[in-house]
């Protein structure tokens, strides 16, 4: 039976979006009647899904630059824009975000909950668990794994086509491994990522000619270094330099790179390029879109996430790759259009970003800081030892956020400290809030539709917590507070906060002949999937997806009925 859709009846004109207040959702009961396509070709479904993450692309980012888009990022704004979407979730990191985009459902489902966790039950010495790792494989540990999707405990779109239709390709090409793994899911024809020196895959793997073609590109543009990049007229006005201490700062960079320099390529717009030329080359190569069956190929685009993480997300270093990311785009689509493809885009992100906060003081924003050792789980831990006299410090986490308390205490013991290390938390002036594992138990998800913008915050939690992998308790931090103490350690902003800046992010869609239009009103990316199964015409049951089909018809015509 297919699932009950869900569609935004499209009340947009072409250009001129109505205000928020004048929409209206439309709530279509699913009656098994085969869904139509959106208004493009609308006898046939598309013969390829190309389904793009970029990883750290803000829905703010892409409000401000969207007018200066001149190439591919133009052209998606041709088709159907939701520029507010929301990975409403709380764990705004990337292997949670990129594992909603192709399932359709929260962390609280897949089991995605973080990139790392803690599990103390494991038998290895390493408690922390890497999302896309296989921990049971003798020797690993969570610096040094096996790459796999082993964690990822619902299929995606591509495993979902693969079994309708056996001779549906599925692809997976990412600058990160959590990213081609949680966007491809457990059956791909081929998965690379990027491991910082080139292209790879799972062991015993053949290297497709594309993969090896890659591969002494990448090589070359690494030991040759490269000059800086010509700032473009539109990021002057972002070119400033942010002093970050050390006599160190960031604002005014050109991505200039040393020869030999694999780090400062990954963290440069080069690296996004290189992604989707090997992208194109095996669409190419395996003539993707070319069969009797839709295929798919998901793509990560990792290169604005470590741009963000280096430098922020308001300086020159991300204007320039913004706009270089553009071109890359641009220039993938040109050489899908030569080859004549019938296919469908959507692009999103896995999460969005904060800007460092000495860039953000300076521009007159006081409550964004750096967050101080008070608030560490060693310091509340040893707090909570000292008070009830315990030989140890209790807590586990991998930083704020999920927590775990020793499962050696006895459960009087252990109820203590619960207690002890709620209150602390709740006390701390630079946390919002604290829930435990029963609390958030007995919160409950908000229904398919509910805007991600007016959920509370144990809702968000509640969408993440998966009771065999989440903590004790969960600790959100205040808006702005910044979880890296000092700059010293490479990284000078970040993400993975429960709050919009985080959670908002674009989502676009496009296809040939798609009538333009643009929906305001709020949208998730646990939507994408079921968006894409009607758009091909896919029969999935009900309850397969947390999120709902969108309508993509700018007429009054639904594409998802």
């Amino acid at each position: 039976m297919l699932r009950t859709a869900i569609s935004v009846l499209s009340l947009i004109t072409a250009t001129i979006p109505l205000p928020a207040y004048a929409q209206t959702l439309v709530y279509t009961n699913g009656t098994g009647a085969k869904p139509s396509p959106s208004g493009a070709n609308e006898a046939e479904p598309p013969r390829l899904i190309i389904a793009i993450s970029v990883d750290q692309f803000s829905a703010d980012l892409f409000a401000e630059y969207r007018s200066e888009f001149t190439g591919g990022l133009k052209r998606l704004q041709h088709g159907a824009v939701f520029p507010s979407g929301y990975q409403a979730q709380s764990a705004t990191e990337t292997c949670p975000g990129h594992s909603t985009i192709m399932t359709g459902v929260y962390p609280a489902r897949s089991g995605i909950i973080a990139n790392d966790w803690i599990d103390l039950n494991t038998v290895r010495d390493d408690k922390t668990i890497y999302c896309a790792e296989d921990e049971s494989i003798a020797g690993t540990n969570s610096d040094d794994y096996t790459v796999s999707a082993v964690h990822l405990l619902v299929p995606t779109l591509g495993e979902r086509m693969k079994k309708a239709n056996r001779a549906t390709r599925v692809v997976s090409v990412a600058g990160k491994d959590r990213a081609a793994v949680m966007m491809g899911g457990h059956d791909v024809d081929e998965l690379w990522w990027w491991d910082g020196k080139k292209f790879t895959s799972y062991a015993g793997r053949l290297v497709p000619a594309a993969v090896n073609s890659a591969n002494a590109r990448t090589s070359a543009a690494i030991a040759n270094g490269a000059a800086a990049e010509n700032l473009p007229s539109f990021c002057a006005a972002h070119n400033r330099a942010i002093p970050i201490g050390d006599g160190k700062s960031v604002g005014e960079g050109r991505f200039q790179r040393a020869a030999g320099d694999a780090r400062a390529f990954r963290a440069s717009p080069s690296f996004d390029k290189e992604i989707f030329n090997l992208a194109a080359d095996l669409i190419a190569d395996m003539k993707l879109g070319q069969g009797a069956a839709t295929d798919l190929i998901s793509i990560g685009a990792s290169a604005t996430d470590y741009i963000g993480h280096s430098y922020g997300t308001s300086g020159s270093e991300m204007c320039i790759n913004l706009l270089a990311l553009d071109t890359s785009l641009d220039l993938f689509f040109k050489a899908l259009d030569a080859k004549g493809t019938n296919y469908a885009v959507v692009l999103t992100a896995d999460h969005g970003g904060h800007d460092l906060p000495e860039r953000l003081r300076s521009l007159a924003i006081p409550e964004a800081q750096r967050i101080t050792a008070s608030v560490a789980p060693e310091a509340i831990g040893a707090q909570i030892a000292a008070k009830l006299k315990l030989a140890k410090q209790p807590l586990n986490s991998r930083g704020i956020g999920d927590i775990w308390i020793d499962k050696d205490l006895d459960a009087k013991t252990k109820a203590k400290v619960l207690s002890e290390a709620l209150a602390a938390y709740r006390a701390h002036p630079m946390v919002a809030a604290a829930f435990s594992r029963t609390e958030l138990l007995t919160a409950k998800i908000p229904a398919a539709g509910t805007p991600p913008e007016s959920w509370s915050l144990i809702e968000r939690a509640r969408a993440t917590f998966h009771a065999g992998r989440s903590g004790d308790f969960y600790v959100a931090l205040k808006p702005r507070i910044t979880p890296i103490p000092d700059t010293n350690r490479g990284y000078v902003a970040t993400h993975g906060s429960i709050w919009d800046y985080d959670r908002r992010v674009p989502i676009l869609f496009w296809r040939t002949g798609m009538a333009r239009f643009e929906q305001p009103l709020s949208v998730s990316t646990v939507d994408i999937a079921p968006t894409l199964a009607a758009l091909i015409h896919l029969p999935v049951e009900d309850g397969a997806f947390d999120g709902r089909c969108l309508d993509l018809d700018a007429s009054e015509r639904s594409s998802c009925e």
